[in-house]
């Protein structure tokens, strides 16, 4: 019996000891440091990683993050210094560097994040405002947002927090302003893309205007070309006949009648109602072409009937 009643003591023992260890002992983790709290009041502060002792059920440890903590803030619409709407989204960077401070001032990460995140946008509003659009889209982004975090960082220090940076992830005009303006664009490139087919429609109609008149030119000369050509073939043709006439008339006179013959005598519906012993057919009666050759008879004049239809 006395066994088993020195085993419950020792049992018993065992577990206050367990617990006064459990509740005595605290691990401080590398990302983290702690606050020893007695009755609310800090009595000590650990900044380096390791196990701990802390007077139990007395002494309260308090866990406040070590490591870099990012800070979101909503989209936020501002007014520049030239009058334009800007939507903007930025962000921040913080470390928290003074725990004691930052314990007495807010107490933990939840009421710290709703602090700077009120100072982050004032801040954001009160550059921003200064700056104008192109500022802040192209040539003083950089040095806005470091006059941001300055501006931020003065108030964070106040609260034990130290912040790294603010950056700016994104500036655009707020929706309707952005369809405004791509209505405008698109109006604009409109506009231009007609401008452009008006001059291409422009030098078209020129263009096919000289080449008009260059073809009314080259055929002009083409057809002055060719009636002068025609003029000098008639005129020497003429001169060939002449020369011909004056060497031999009779023959001439012959051949002329031949093509008359060949001309007036062709196949057709006109008919021709000549005398036989007309000067017409002076060669069908003499092959001189004398007059009055053709069977003595006495010449009268000819009779010419209208063709069928005239």
């Amino acid at each position: 019996m006395s066994r088993s009643l020195f085993g419950g003591v020792g049992l018993v023992i065992l577990a206050i000891v367990v617990a006064v260890a459990y509740f005595s002992l605290f691990i401080v983790d590398p990302t983290q440091q702690v606050l020893v709290l007695r009755f609310g009041e800090v009595v000590r502060s650990i900044t380096r990683p390791g196990i701990y002792v802390k007077v139990p059920l007395i002494d309260n440890a308090v866990y406040i993050e070590k490591r870099i903590r990012n800070l979101d803030s909503p989209p936020l619409e501002i007014i520049a210094s030239d009058q334009k709407r800007l939507v903007v989204d930025a962000f921040g960077r913080y470390r928290i560097v003074n725990q004691l401070l930052f314990y007495q001032t807010v107490g933990s990460q939840t009421v710290a994040d709703a602090r700077l995140s009120v100072i982050l946008n004032s801040a954001v509003r009160r550059v921003l405002g200064d700056a104008s659009f192109i500022d802040l889209v192209r040539d003083r982004r950089e040095q806005l947002m470091v006059r941001i975090t300055e501006q931020v960082n003065r108030e964070a220090q106040r609260l034990g927090i130290d912040m790294i940076d603010v950056k700016i992830r994104r500036a655009d005009l707020p929706e309707a302003n952005s369809q405004a303006i791509y209505h405008r664009m698109q109006t604009e490139r409109q506009r231009e893309a007609a401008e452009i087919r008006a001059t291409g429609e422009q030098a078209a109609r020129r263009i096919r205007a000289e080449a008009d008149r260059d073809a009314t030119v080259i055929v002009a000369e083409a057809n002055k070309t060719s009636e002068e050509i025609r003029g000098d073939g008639d005129a020497r043709r003429n001169q060939i006949f002449a020369e011909a006439y004056s060497r031999d008339p009779d023959f001439f006179a012959f051949y002329r009648s031949m093509l008359a013959y060949q001309a007036g005598l062709r196949a057709g519906d006109t008919r021709l109602l000549l005398s036989p012993d007309s000067d017409f057919f002076r060669y069908f009666g003499d092959p001189m072409g004398r007059s009055g050759g053709a069977s003595g008879s006495s010449p009268s004049a000819p009779t010419v009937p209208r063709a069928p239809g005239d």
